[in-house]
């Protein structure tokens, strides 16, 4: 009878938060002739007059396509939550990547970056955000001085690339069991606040990423803040959205 009940009650919570989902409206933006599905969610009692933080979330690859739903899978709950939309009111982005195409400039998620001079182009669907991104935080209701970014997996790895493309944009990053250039950690080092989480059993993406790059922000004069999960595999997302302090971190940090 408990089994039932529980079933049920789960069952619910899913069909509610299948209906709060429609909170994020779905849009488009095109740039030239390319187009970026996304789902935005509006501060909680908008108010056209004020200004509100912006946070850019990237999915992992499992969420690539063009439906722009699954983008939502892992981390759209966790905003619609009542104290977070009540004490971390902000806009928040979940662009989607179209199914042939990767949000960072690797050959694959367990890659030995190592750029050294040349800064390629950015994949499109990353160029994209960073064009909307651009541009949306030109809107006079955008607190220009909390604009966050947080990824998981191949959205971890697309955070760390935003940060060198953008490094002046962003008050604050966490990348989630990621990857990214040590050698290019320096453009962003001192200017951005960051806290990166990995699972220490991670197969798919190797938790020694984090701990390079981490080490390359430290020696490049940064201070970044790093959570390693014991007995953690992959999905070290989990972890890190029931961290208590997640979002008051992310939510606390300005612009340097």
């Amino acid at each position: 009878m408990k089994n039932r009940v529980f079933t049920l009650a789960l069952l619910i919570s899913l069909v509610s938060f299948g209906q709060d989902f429609k909170l994020y409206e779905k849009a488009v933006f095109v740039f030239e002739n390319d187009t970026l599905n996304y789902r935005i969610l509006k501060p909680l009692n908008y108010n056209s007059n004020k200004q509100y933080p912006v946070h850019l979330f990237l999915h992992g690859s499992g969420e690539r396509g063009n439906d722009n739903s699954s983008q939502l899978t892992h981390g759209g709950r966790l905003f619609l939550e009542k104290h977070n939309r009540e004490n971390y009111n902000s806009w928040v982005i979940f662009p989607q990547c179209s199914k042939d195409d990767r949000w960072a400039n690797l050959v694959n998620d367990d890659w030995d970056i190592d750029f050294e001079d040349e800064i390629t182009k950015p994949n499109k669907s990353l160029n994209l955000v960073i064009r909307f991104m651009d541009e949306f935080i030109q809107k006079k209701q955008v607190d220009t001085q909390r604009i966050y970014v947080s990824g998981l997996s191949m959205g971890g790895m697309g955070t760390f690339e935003v940060l060198y493309r953008r490094p002046n944009m962003f008050a604050a990053a966490t990348p989630i069991c990621g990857n990214g250039s040590t050698a290019l950690a320096s453009i962003y080092a001192e200017k951005v606040s960051i806290w990166i989480f990995h699972g220490s059993d991670d197969k798919v993406v190797s938790p020694k990423h984090s701990l390079n790059i981490a080490n390359a922000i430290i020696e490049s004069g940064g201070s970044p803040k790093l959570t390693l999960y014991e007995h953690v595999g992959h999905n070290s997302w989990d972890n890190a959205f029931a961290e208590e302090n997640y979002l008051k971190w992310i939510y606390s940090k300005k612009k340097k």
